[in-house]
């Protein structure tokens, strides 16, 4: 005897892939998280200063003044709540990296209107060496990533819809969020704010396009209701505020001290007058991969290392500026909202930094727009008169590529010079 179920409704089976997405990745993330129990790379800025904001009375100086406190205070709250060690410095990495995996099934989702190719790009950007790095580790841009995509995400989701209003309202706080960890995060806020701005002006001029398509980006009818003091209230009273609520546990209510603390950030994150760094590089050069981060390579025993390269996976990377490439064609000649959005999100994340006087650049700096990639390859894998099983094909490939470069993303691996200079294969990644 069958027994018939009634069908889960199409928001419950997203609620439930979701929090499965999310459970599999923290998982995955938590594997070897506490190899090794030194500080890596940056977090020997960033532990000590969440360290500083547990003490009874905040001592003087301030450490790590140059970024916004929240993914500071979230790793102080690690470290009360697992230990001074490892675990305490790094899970609020893991957490927010799952958080990321699952705001790009969620950007799949409002971009593709089916679950297939939604966990599709969830995958791939899992598989993207980028991503798994920076969620083991203790530093700022996990936080400001997986704030910023959720962001994303509930825009994405707005986009489309007659009363974006509650959607945008979430978005502009969650952004306030991901500012308040590292100002980069103003940057996917930025362009919400111009795409609003064109569509608006666009409709203030009347624009009509002579072959109207419902796919269209632009349409004179978007947001009839939604009106100026909704997108102020959206994208800068409600960033603002959450932004500035994050600095009360340290300053207080005192504005001298916040408007202080704010000419401090800007100042750090504009100046020139930073010196070199062993693996700097330039943002032109962050889609080749042409400059990674050597984030550990220690010498464990004997003809064995623990390496930590943030590079990428180029089977990823590389093959997403293709897909970028026909995602900007189609943005430009059919007008695709789906394109327009992809295209936005990732030239307007990585391009940003082409704006800054600051001369020191790092290629996590790209994290976000090479997590934004991941839907440019879903998005042309499945076009028209592509088979369906194009795109399991490509997500089984990344998942190798995957594999064959975590010997030097994983220190808890555990790499063979032999095998590390297998796996460097340009003398500039060295």
């Amino acid at each position: 005897m069958s027994l018939d179920l009634p069908a889960v409704p199409k928001m419950s089976r997203s609620a439930v892939l979701a929090v499965a997405i999310f459970l599999v990745a923290h998982l995955a993330l938590l594997i070897g998280l506490t190899t090794p129990e030194k500080f890596v790379f940056d977090e020997v800025h960033y532990v000590p200063a969440a360290r500083q904001m547990l003490a009874p009375a905040m001592s003087q100086p301030m450490l790590n003044p140059m970024h916004p406190p929240l993914a500071k205070e979230l790793m102080a709250a690690s470290i009360a709540a697992f230990g001074d060690n490892a675990l305490g410095w790094r899970y609020p990495a893991t957490l927010f990296g799952a958080l990321a995996i699952v705001a790009i099934y969620l950007c799949g989702l409002a971009l593709f209107s089916a679950q297939g190719p939604a966990i599709g790009a969830a995958l791939i950007a899992a598989f993207n060496q980028m991503l798994y790095v920076q969620a083991r580790i203790a530093m700022l841009d996990i936080f400001a990533l997986g704030f910023s995509l959720l962001a994303i995400a509930a825009f994405m989701h707005g986009f489309r819809r007659q009363r974006p209003h509650a959607l945008f309202a979430l978005a502009g706080t969650l952004f306030g969020l991901a500012a308040a960890c590292k100002w980069s995060g103003l940057f996917p806020l930025g362009i919400c704010i111009v795409i609003v701005a064109v569509i608006r002006l666009m409709q203030g001029w009347r624009t009509l396009f002579a072959d109207a398509k419902p796919g269209d980006w632009y349409r004179p009818d978007l947001w009839t209701d939604f009106r100026v003091q909704h997108a102020a209230l959206c994208f800068a009273v409600l960033p603002a505020v959450t932004y500035l609520a994050t600095f009360v546990p340290l300053y207080g209510l005192s504005l001298t001290d916040l408007i202080e603390a704010q000419r401090r950030i800007f100042a750090d994150n504009t100046t020139t007058a930073i010196g070199g760094h062993t693996y700097m590089s330039s943002w032109p050069s962050w889609p080749l991969l042409a400059r990674p981060v050597w984030f550990l390579f220690d010498k464990t025993t004997e003809g064995n290392f623990s390496a930590i390269v943030f590079l990428g996976n180029p089977l990823v990377l590389w093959p997403a500026l293709a897909a970028l490439a026909i995602v900007l064609r189609d943005f430009i000649v059919t007008r695709r909202w789906d394109a327009f959005l992809i295209a936005m999100f990732y030239f307007g994340g990585w391009l940003a930094w082409a704006l800054l006087p600051r001369t020191l650049g790092f290629i996590y700096y790209y994290l976000p727009a090479a997590t934004i990639a991941s839907l440019a390859l879903v998005y042309v894998l499945r076009r028209e008169g592509l088979p369906h099983w194009l795109l399991w094909a490509y997500v089984a490939v990344a998942a190798i590529g995957f594999a064959v470069m975590l010997p030097i993303s994983a220190a808890f691996v555990g790499t063979s010079m032999q095998t590390f200079n297998r796996l460097m294969l340009f003398q500039s990644w060295i």
